[in-house]
């Protein structure tokens, strides 16, 4: 078997992002820092799990979503972030979509970001997200070295 190739622009860099996250872990930070969940999560991220059978799973795998978009981006989260800056939302069909805020979009847009992509996974208690960032040299506002 032949390895496949594809050719792509010179200016286009993909950079993948996974994070592995426990759900007891966001129950116990929820049970021991109240209103911690509305720092880590926008209101509509909280109403696509609350209502949910196992909701902290569904919690833990947005939230593993936002630091795999971020390890993607190559940054963590800088000082002036916020994690509702990284907001994964229901798309058609229920596919998980991110939209990004704040100083996230800012920082996302100086990379040269195209398009982000996620993927989650729930069971038994623990979350896993991929994400798969296209940045485009063209469109980058970062300073030349």
């Amino acid at each position: 078997m032949r390895s496949v190739r594809q050719r792509r622009s010179p200016n286009l860099q993909i950079r993948v992002g996974v994070d592995l996250v426990g759900a007891d872990r966001v129950e116990r930070l929820a049970a021991e820092n109240p209103g911690i969940l509305q720092t880590l999560f926008t209101s509509r991220e909280l109403a696509a799990c609350t209502h949910r059978r196992r909701p902290y799973e569904h919690l833990a795998a947005r939230f593993a979503a936002k630091e795999a978009v971020l390890k993607a981006f190559g940054t963590g989260l800088a000082e002036r972030m916020q994690w509702t800056e990284v907001e994964i939302v229901n798309g058609m069909r229920g596919r998980p979509l991110v939209q990004l805020h704040g100083e996230v979009a800012t920082w996302a847009k100086q990379l040269g970001l195209s398009d982000v992509e996620v993927s989650l996974s729930h069971t038994d208690g623990i979350a896993i997200a991929q994400a798969v960032a296209v940045m485009n040299k063209a469109e980058c506002q970062c300073a030349s070295t």
